[in-house]
């Protein structure tokens, strides 16, 4: 018997590499053979998972972290020719043949998870460091994938136009660098561009936020990233005075702003968008491409899935949902492990797995994740 293992991230606790690692070690004491496939939305792995896929090198970096300071990062180089057909094909001719695609993961450099939670604001976080990566990897690469998940900012992206060679100006003809939401009062016009040379920039992405109103990055990711409520008035009307700013001096429709995605990453898709003309890519497609997930649920007698919280809404979306949804219209049997799941009905064919003991404290049951999570899998497997 065959286990397809796809996890997820368990946020705040163990990532998809290591919760496979994990349910398949359960898989193979029990008799079975187990194949591992680390999923990733654009945030924490994204880089990693996609490299090892196509036997990329990864390549390390010192750059800005989201409040300043230094923090460790790093991107892939992964020879064209080695990406799967499917895959290279959402990428369209940016990915060509011959030469290298470069991976370059926001989270590792302006991530929401390098900052302790009293450091978390986004009026003062800058994407700056992810800019760095970008122009480090350009050297190297014919086109640049970048996975937005998992940020710390909602400067627009500013900060990485900032790095790759646009200079906001006060009026006093001073540069603001990094500029920061905090700072944006201050900004009075904006000067240059991308250095000259940069690869394409393709943006993995499967929010489909525009940058402003109810459904913006604002309304519907600022506080996760430690906004001040009484901030949030501000914020959003600074972003769309901004946002005109830079769709005028780089000349894109004022509409950039409303384009579903937009507000990824708290803007940066949109900033990337105008200031390089980076391109959006459905996220989960070019993954599930990337890792040729649909054979692999073939090949699979039993799928296991999961991450961090599964509930309706994971079904609406992406990732586990979408392994979910595709391993039963193939007839497979499919099991979810999450730290909590909440479906208001059942589902024919899913079986679903908290597991979490009841009455334990989260803090607890996210330092216990691997062991409870190889406990639910083993019993999972012995109640078959």
């Amino acid at each position: 018997m065959r286990v397809l293992i796809a996890f997820d991230k368990f946020k705040d606790s163990i990532g998809a590499a290591r919760a496979c690692e994990v349910a398949a070690g359960a898989v193979a004491a029990a008799g079975w053979d187990a194949d591992p496939c680390p999923l990733t939305d654009g945030g924490e792995g994204f880089m990693d998972i996609l490299s090892r896929a196509a036997g990329g090198e990864r390549v390390a970096r010192r750059v800005t972290g989201p409040r300043g300071g230094v923090v460790e990062a790093s991107y892939g180089l992964v020879p064209a020719d080695r990406i799967p057909t499917g895959a290279r094909a959402l990428m369209g001719t940016a990915a060509g043949s011959g030469g290298a695609i470069a991976i370059v993961e926001m989270a590792s450099a302006s991530g929401l998870s390098l900052l302790p939670p009293g450091m978390r604001d986004p009026m003062r976080a800058s994407s700056y460091g992810t800019g760095e990566l970008i122009r480090a990897a350009a050297a190297g690469a014919r086109a640049i994938l970048v996975g937005l998940g998992g940020s710390a900012t909602h400067d627009l992206g500013l900060g990485a136009a900032g790095a790759l060679g646009v200079r906001f100006i006060d009026s006093s003809g001073r540069s603001l660098d990094p500029l920061v939401p905090a700072d944006w009062g201050r900004l009075h016009r904006i000067e240059g561009g991308v250095a000259e040379g940069l690869p394409p920039l393709l943006i993995a992405c499967d929010v489909r936020n525009p940058l402003l109103g109810p459904h913006g990055a604002v309304a519907v990711y600022g506080r996760q990233k430690g906004l001040k409520p009484e901030d949030a008035a501000g914020l959003e009307a600074g972003s769309g005075r901004v946002a005109a700013l830079v769709c005028g001096h780089f000349g894109r429709p004022a509409g950039l702003a409303a384009t579903p995605g937009a507000g990824a990453a708290g803007g940066t898709a949109f900033g990337l968008m105008a200031a390089a003309g980076a391109a959006l890519l459905p996220g989960f497609d070019l993954v599930s491409a990337w890792l040729d997930l649909d054979a692999r649920l073939a090949a699979a007698d039993v799928v296991f899935t999961g991450e961090g919280r599964f509930d309706d809404s994971s079904l609406s979306g992406k990732g586990p949902g979408a392994v979910v949804r595709r391993a039963l219209s193939m007839g497979k049997e499919v099991h979810v492990f999450a730290g909590a799941v909440s479906i208001a009905r059942p589902i024919p064919g899913l079986s679903a797995h908290a597991i979490t003991p009841a009455g334990m404290a989260l803090p607890e049951a996210l330092e216990r994740a691997p062991g409870l999570l190889a406990n639910s899998v083993g019993r999972a497997l012995a109640g078959r």
